[in-house]
């Protein structure tokens, strides 16, 4: 069950191979007692973890995307810098984009991005005090994984809570509207979905529907949600 956090909060967060998400930091040891966990709250909000309890994260009522190492984000490039881009995942600050950082990428065979162009990728690299970093594959297959410049499609943005949910395998949503039709998605968790059908008005059912479920929002269930595609079914 979720718990509410405060700022300064300790957290009895440990597994093998931990990992923090937005709200949380781990202070070194010389700060802290041996009696205490070195794993502090940074936010007020809920407290969330994955099933086998490797990943911690604070769910607030954050606007504004904190980037947090590991997790999927779609950006926005916004111009070249240097040998790589300058991409807008919806931080405070832009992120990088190294040129190599895509499979199969060399020096003279790098992907030939443009201003506007879509990516999904995952954050490599995020810091309080440097502009974050991103990577377009796996770091433990060094492939692609889905990830890279994503051609065509439409993409709509939501809460930040909707895309952590959208995120995990057993929510309905999905898996109902594929049940209705073909589509793509790619999700990221900084509230930017990237989603591909037939044709645009799929993709009107897609982005009305993820309104309606999101908290911040209507916050349909999956009962609601059906309903609500029956009474669109006409327009498919």
């Amino acid at each position: 069950m979720a718990s509410v956090v405060l700022p300064g909060e300790y957290i009895p967060a440990q597994h093998v191979n931990l990992k923090l998400g937005p709200g949380l930091l781990q202070l070194s040891a010389s700060r802290v007692s041996s009696s205490q966990q070195p794993i502090v709250a940074t936010r007020a909000g809920t407290l969330n973890h994955s099933t086998n309890k490797s990943k911690w994260w604070v769910e607030g009522n954050s606007r504004r995307y904190v980037p947090a190492p590991q997790e999927s984000v779609i950006g926005v490039v916004t111009g070249r810098s240097g040998e790589g881009w300058r991409v807008d995942i919806g931080s405070a600050h832009p992120a990088s984009l190294d040129g190599l950082a895509f499979e199969g990428a060399t020096k003279r065979n790098k992907p030939n991005l443009k201003v506007g162009s879509l990516l999904y990728a995952r954050v490599s690299l995020a810091h309080k005090d440097m502009e974050p970093e991103l990577e377009c594959f796996d770091a433990q297959t060094r492939k692609a994984e889905g990830f890279g410049e994503l051609k065509g499609g439409f993409v709509t943005h939501c809460s930040l809570q909707m895309s952590r949910l959208l995120l995990d395998p057993k929510h309905f949503l999905l898996p109902l509207l594929g049940s209705h039709f073909p589509l793509e998605a790619a999700v990221g968790v900084n509230g930017r979905i990237w989603v591909s059908t037939k044709n645009v008005k799929q993709t009107i059912a897609v982005v009305r529907c993820i309104e309606a479920v999101d908290p911040d929002s209507g916050g349909m269930d999956e009962a609601d949600v059906k309903k609500l595609l029956s009474e669109m079914e006409l327009q498919f």
